[in-house]
Formats: structure tokens, sequence, C-alpha cells
């Protein structure tokens, strides 16, 4: 099994938190029902998950999360991973869409310099979020995506730089179901891959429910 594989198999079941969960009331039903599912997720407590405005026109209902890794106790100065989750519904299928659903997701993290450097890397961030879907139970369909790596290296009077590598992912998909659940810890599960967090978390959170 390679190393990724791995990483992504190891990620378990933490004790849980609570954090707060709003949907309209106005809402179709159908996409209450699914935005409801994300309250089962179990969400490492390595990180802050906040619901946040979702962009209002991209489909007629929509939910957004924000989630960043919290800071470390002896640098709390050091960026970690971050990122945007949003689930859109819409009354019929928009164009390459298989269903009602998509789910859209953004995430950013520095990466150590030996993987940041490694020209496979992007593809290892891929393959961190395939796993983790499947790790999760979360079936997808129409699956696509971006990778963006940046290198940094210094030169002449900043030779003595430190190199950095930062990664970006930008993926959106069809679910196959109307739980989601998985899919919000499977992005979670991938920012803190992309983090170098340990493989055992502290803890998760669990959205609460607020109708």
């Amino acid at each position: 099994m390679a190393a990724w594989q791995r990483l992504a198999a190891s990620f378990c079941q933490y004790p849980k938190n609570v954090l707060e969960l709003e949907i309209d009331e106005s809402a179709n039903a159908e996409f209450r029902l699914a935005a409801n599912s994300l309250t089962n997720a179990n969400i490492r407590s390595e990180v802050i998950v906040d619901q946040i405005d979702a962009p209002k026109n991209l489909s007629r209902h929509a939910i957004a999360f924000s989630c960043d890794v919290r800071a470390q106790e002896d640098d709390p100065s050091i960026f970690r991973g971050t990122g945007r989750f949003i689930l859109l519904w819409d009354d019929a299928p928009q164009d390459s869409w298989t269903n009602n659903y998509r789910v859209i997701l953004y995430a950013k993290s520095p990466l150590e310099t030996d993987i940041g450097f490694d020209d496979d890397s992007a593809e290892i961030a891929w393959a961190w979020l395939m796993a983790s879907l499947e790790q999760h139970g979360a079936t997808v369909e129409v699956a696509g995506g971006t990778t963006t790596r940046v290198l940094s290296v210094g030169h002449g009077t900043l030779a003595a730089q430190s190199h950095h590598a930062e990664l970006e992912i930008r993926a959106s998909w069809c679910p196959t179901s109307d739980n989601l659940a998985g899919h919000l810890e499977a992005w979670v599960d991938l920012i803190c891959m992309m983090s170098g967090l340990s493989l055992h978390g502290e803890g998760v959170s669990q959205i609460d429910r607020r109708n």
C-alpha cells in the first residue's frame, strides 16, 4: 500500500464536540434534509469549522463552511491549512450535474519541503481526496478539480531563505445520495493531511442542528 493510502486509511473516529448549523426555514425540504445530514459529520478537534455566507448566484439553495487548522500553542503565527466547503442544490440538474446536488470545495496549506518540491505532490493531493472520500463512504459522480503548487526559492541576498511550498486544490462533484456527512469529513481530513497533522486527531466536533 502506498504511503498516501496508509495515511488516508489511518483516520478514525474521535470524541465529539458541538458546532452550530443554521438552515433557512424557507428552503426546499429536499435541501434541508441533505443539509441536516451534515450534522452527523465527525470533525477533528484540530480544526475550526464555521458556517459562512453561501454564494447567492450559483443555485437556488446553498450552504457553506470554512475550515481552519488551529494554531499551534508553541507558535501561533504559523499558518496551517484552510478551506471552504459549499453544498449547492437546484430545482433541476445544471450542466454537467447528474442530480440536483453539487459539492464544491477548496483546500490550501503549506507543505513540508520534501513533499512540496516533489513533482508528484499535486497528484498526491488529489489521491488523498479520492481516498478520503472512499474512506468515509462518500460516493461521487463527475468529480473534477485542479491543484496548484507554488514553490518559493530564495536567490542572491535571499539565498539563505528557507524553501517554501504551498498547495491549493479546488474540486467539485455530485454526491450520489443526500447523506453528506462523509463528504464534509473527507474535506476536513484532506486539509488535515495537507497540513501534516498527526494521523490521529485529539477529538472531533459535531455540527449542531439549528432549524
